[in-house]
C-alpha cells in the first residue's frame, strides 16, 4: 500500500515552508533516509529525508510552493502502484460560516488548549480540531487561533475571476519580484514582532578608547591563531556582564501563561545580512567561551548563512540578539527584536567624534549604542540601567578585562 509522508511539525514554532528543489522526481526509486527535497522555513533550508523506501509515485506540489504542517509531500510505494492522494481540505470562501466550537467546558477529544484558548476560539466562531497546534507536545496557542482566523478571513472565494496584474502604472515600467524565501521569512517574523511586542528603543553611547586598546592587544595573537577579530566578540562578552546584573533582559515573555521566563544561560544571536534577508544563528553559552571562540564561531556561522549551510540547531536557543550595524555606516538605528526575546542591541561604527570634556571640545573613539527592549517585559529606567552598566563594561579597561577573562 502506498505511504504518504506530509511536511512535518519540524518545531519552533513553523508552520509552513517553501520546496525550494525536489531532489527525486515521479518514478524514480529510493531508498529510507534518502533526502528528496529541499523545504525552506523560517529558520532555514531543511533536507526532508525520506522515512520509507520504494518508487516514488508522486509529487504533491511544485517547487516554489508554499507547504503546510501536514500537507502531503510525497507518495511512495510500489512500482505502478496508485498513490492514494490526501489533498488538503479546501478554505471556505469568504463571509461563508465557519464550523462552530464545542463548549470550553467540554474540549474534543484529541485537543489540547487551555481554556482561555478555547474561549477565544469560540468567539471568534473556530473549530479547534482544524487549527494546527505549535506549542509544546501539539498545544493549540492563542497565536494558532488567531492566524487560523487570519487564514480563513483571506482565503479566496472557490470561484475568483483571473487576478490582472498590471505590468505598468500611470509613471512607469513596474517589476514584481515575489517574496519567497528568506526575505518573506525576515518579512514574517518582523511582523509578528512588531504586532506582539511593545517596541521602545534607548540610545547612548560609550567611550571605546579601552575597547579599541583591548582589541589591538590581543591582534597578534589572535593573526597567530589565524582568526580575525573585530570588537564584536569584545562586545559579546560584555555585553553577558551587563545581562547578569539586569537578567531580565534575557528573558522572553510567555503571553499564554503570563510568566516572565529568565533565561539563566546566555545563547546571543547575531544578525548577519544576506542577499535575501536576515538570518540570526546563535552562538551558543558565549559566557563559557574566549574572545577568540566566539570570533571563530562568528565567521563560520555568518559564512555559513551566506551559503545557506546553517543547521536548524543554530538557529535555535537564542536569549538575546545583537545587530551589527556599524559596518554599514549610520549613527544611530531602532532594531526590531528578534522575538520572542525582549531586547536586542543595535552597535554602531566606532569612530572619531568631537566630544566635550573639562569645558573642551576632545576627540574620542565613541561607540553608539541602541538598545531596543519590549515595554511589556522592561521598563524605561531598567533599559537605562543596563545600557548604563554595559557602557561601564565597555569603557572600564579593568572591568572589560574582568568581563573578557570570564569563562565558565
Amino acid at each position: 500500500m502506498a505511504k504518504i509522508f506530509k511536511f512535518p511539525d519540524v518545531g519552533e514554532g513553523i508552520t509552513e515552508g517553501e520546496v525550494v528543489r525536489w531532489l527525486v522526481q515521479e518514478g524514480d526509486e529510493i531508498k529510507a533516509d534518502q533526502s528528496f527535497a529541499e523545504v525552506e522555513t523560517d529558520k532555514a533550508i531543511v533536507e526532508m529525508p525520506s522515512p520509507y523506501a520504494g518508487t516514488v509515485l508522486k509529487l504533491f506540489v511544485k517547487e516554489k510552493d508554499i507547504v503546510k504542517v501536514g500537507q502531503p509531500l510525497i507518495a511512495i510505494g510500489a512500482k505502478g502502484e496508485a498513490p492514494s492522494e490526501e489533498p488538503p481540505p479546501p478554505a471556505p470562501a469568504p463571509g461563508a460560516a465557519l464550523p462552530a466550537l464545542a463548549s470550553p467546558s467540554s474540549p474534543a477529544a484529541g485537543i489540547t488548549a487551555t481554556p482561555k484558548v478555547r474561549k477565544l476560539a469560540a468567539d471568534l466562531g473556530l473549530d479547534l480540531a482544524a487549527v494546527q497546534g505549535t506549542g509544546p507536545g501539539g498545544r493549540i496557542t492563542e497565536d494558532d487561533v488567531r492566524r487560523a482566523k487570519d487564514r480563513a478571513a483571506a482565503a479566496p472565494a472557490a470561484k475568483t475571476a483571473p487576478k490582472i496584474k498590471a505590468k505598468f502604472d500611470l509613471f512607469g515600467t513596474l517589476e514584481r519580484i515575489p517574496l519567497r524565501g528568506i526575505r518573506r521569512a525576515t518579512a514574517k517574523r518582523m511582523r509578528e514582532s512588531v504586532d506582539t511586542a511593545a517596541h521602545v528603543t534607548h540610545f547612548d553611547e560609550a567611550d571605546a578608547t579601552a575597547l579599541v586598546q583591548a582589541r589591538e592587544t590581543r591582534l597578534p595573537e589572535a593573526e597567530a591563531k589565524g582568526i580575525k577579530l573585530t570588537y564584536l566578540p569584545f562586545i559579546v562578552k560584555a555585553l553577558i556582564a551587563a545581562l547578569k546584573l539586569h537578567p531580565t533582559l534575557n528573558a522572553s515573555l510567555d503571553d499564554e501563561d503570563e510568566e516572565i521566563i529568565v533565561k539563566k544561560y546566555y545563547n546571543i544571536g547575531i544578525a548577519v545580512d544576506v542577499p535575501d534577508g536576515l538570518i540570526v544563528p546563535v552562538v551558543k553559552m558565549a559566557d563559557q567561551k574566549s574572545i577568540f571562540d566566539i570570533a571563530a564561531e562568528i565567521k563560520n556561522l555568518a559564512e555559513a548563512a551566506r551559503n545557506r549551510s546553517l543547521d536548524l540547531a543554530d538557529l535555535k536557543g537564542g536569549t538575546f540578539s545583537i545587530t551589527n550595524v556599524g559596518v554599514l555606516g549610520g549613527e544611530g538605528a531602532t532594531p526590531i527584536i528578534n522575538y520572542p526575546e525582549v531586547a536586542i542591541l543595535a552597535t554602531m561604527r566606532i569612530a572619531d567624534r568631537v566630544r566635550a570634556a573639562g569645558g573642551r571640545a576632545v576627540i574620542r573613539k565613541t561607540l553608539p549604542l541602541c538598545l531596543s527592549f519590549d515595554h511589556r517585559v522592561i521598563d524605561g529606567a531598567e533599559a537605562a540601567r543596563f545600557v548604563t552598566d554595559l557602557k561601564k563594561v565597555l569603557e572600564d579597561g579593568a572591568a572589560l578585562e574582568t568581563a573578557l577573562k570570564a569563562e565558565g
